[in-house]
């Protein structure tokens, strides 16, 4: 079985990590025309493994937040850029939800 996930994984999916926060480039179709959206916000899960590793991604929006789970190795999924990593004790980080604004904020990790 592995060796025929193989062929549709992705390379460097370690490269991102619970805590970062990262830009996604989505690709959507609108009729005939497929365009990339891009998607910021923090990773706050990683579950399963080999090709049905997916991510959770929370931002906040006019106050409210807003989470949306990513299968790592879609064809969908265009691109993932880091753009911040953050020290983080947890491989979860659901605790976020119950907060808000300034508290949301975590510690970054210089490397």
């Amino acid at each position: 079985m592995a060796h025929v996930e193989a062929a549709y994984l992705k390379i460097d999916e370690d490269t991102v990590r619970v805590g970062d926060k990262v830009k996604l480039g989505i690709k959507i179709k609108e009729g005939e025309k497929i365009r990339t959206q891009f998607y910021e916000g923090v990773i706050i899960s990683k579950k399963n493994a080999g090709l049905n590793k997916t991510i959770t991604v929370r931002k906040t929006f006019q106050g409210i937040g807003i989470e949306r789970c990513f299968l790592l190795h879609s064809p969908k999924v265009e691109s993932i850029k880091v753009i911040q990593s953050a020290k983080v004790r947890r491989s979860k980080l659901y605790y976020l939800r119950k907060l808000s604004g300034k508290a949301t904020r975590l510690k970054e990790r210089f490397n």
